[in-house]
């Protein structure tokens, strides 16, 4: 379905799907769920990522770029901020790390996972994958600054023992993680906004006769005439409800993760890479479909913008929680995590620097996440 359609039909699986998915929701939401219960929730739960890809999608194509792909960063990573403070809430001590693990596994996989599949299909497509070095390089700075100020910083500090901020500290990282995701929003949309557009290349010219044979066949794309205000406002509500599905869904599936990984005898702390595999699953899908319309710039966008997100409101998010919540919070990253942290902003800022990636980059960070995976099931 063509992200241009200027009405959504109330039987379209768009609209259907996310609503179904609520509803799964609400059936299950604090109840011990039967192995078919967990079959058909986590069935919704995949549906629901994908009408928020679409949604999402329609609201990028009203709106423009970065907004497109900032309302989708944002509104997935606000609602796994509140799935964070739940699990917080209801796991008692062994959750004390769950943050750390969620946020550190969102690093990851947006920064490895999502750029190192764009550029791959960007490559794949043309060659060559084309981005905007100065948009990208300032996103990977403030990701870098970010993680090291909230997830490094805790493992050295000497006011309070083992790898926890004191209250003054964990203040201060939290008023800094909101200051630098401020400031970066207003970079990437007011003050250089042209720094996140997708890079104009000699294709260009090509892809009017692209356009024309993609409209011919039907397919989704990025040159047809913007939706309405109204079928964008529309969509935008059906991606809201369609992400505290994708969420929500994530949670009432969660203990039954959780078993699993205890039965498997593996760490506590696959729960985080899992519920963090499972939230970032509409960005990965739309960075993956802008990418394959020579729009790796947009999926970098995502990719770093969720990244910054993830940082940049979960930590001020969980230090107001901690006024009411009881048990340690663990935030400083063990040394093999550390170590792969600055290899992944190392290899980013080579990748971003010359402007042009090939197929070698986007595996090379591939790599990286295929590393963090298999030492966190393995540490």
């Amino acid at each position: 379905m063509s992200t241009a359609t200027h009405r959504t039909p109330l039987t379209d699986w768009t609209v259907v799907v996310p609503v179904v998915a609520l509803v799964a929701l609400a059936f299950s939401w604090g109840r011990d769920l039967p192995t078919l219960a967990v079959a058909l929730v986590a069935l919704c739960l995949a549906g629901a990522v994908l009408a928020a890809v679409h949604h999402a999608e329609v609201v990028a194509h009203r709106v423009g770029e970065p907004f497109g792909s900032l309302v989708l960063a944002v509104a997935v990573t606000v609602i796994e901020v509140a799935l964070i403070v739940t699990l917080l809430a209801d796991g008692g001590s062994k959750t004390s790390s769950l943050a750390r693990d969620t946020v550190f596994a969102a690093v990851m996989i947006t920064c490895n996972g999502i750029v190192g599949l764009s550029l791959l299909v960007g490559a794949l497509r043309n060659r060559v994958a084309v981005f905007n070095a100065e948009g990208s390089g300032a996103a990977l700075a403030t990701v870098a600054t970010l993680a090291v100020l909230s997830l490094v910083l805790p493992t050295f500090t000497t006011t309070k023992p083992g790898p926890e901020f004191s209250t003054a500290q964990l203040a201060f990282a939290a008023t800094a993680s909101l200051a630098l995701y401020g400031l970066f929003v207003t970079v990437q949309t007011v003050r250089h906004r042209d720094y996140f557009l997708p890079v104009d290349t000699k294709r260009i010219r090509k892809e009017a006769a692209k356009a024309a044979a993609a409209a011919a066949a039907g397919e989704d794309d990025e040159h047809a005439e913007p939706p309405t205000v109204r079928a964008a406002l529309i969509s935008l509500g059906l991606l809201l409800v369609a992400l505290v599905a994708v969420v929500g869904n994530a949670k009432a599936v969660s203990p039954t993760i959780e078993r699993g990984v205890a039965d498997l005898g593996l760490p506590y702390a696959v729960v985080g890479v899992i519920i963090a595999l499972l939230v970032l699953a509409p960005e990965t899908l739309a960075a993956v479909r802008a990418a394959r319309r020579d729009r790796v710039q947009t999926s970098l966008n995502l990719a770093y913008g969720s990244a910054i997100a993830s940082i940049g409101l979960t930590i001020p998010a969980i230090a107001l929680a901690t006024i009411w919540l009881s048990g340690p919070l663990v935030l400083g990253l063990e040394p093999v995590h550390m170590v792969l942290l600055a290899l992944t902003i190392v290899v980013g800022a080579l990748t971003i620097v010359p402007g042009r990636a090939t197929l070698l980059q986007g595996g090379v960070h591939l790599v990286l996440l295929a590393a963090y995976l298999f030492l966190a099931v393995s540490p």
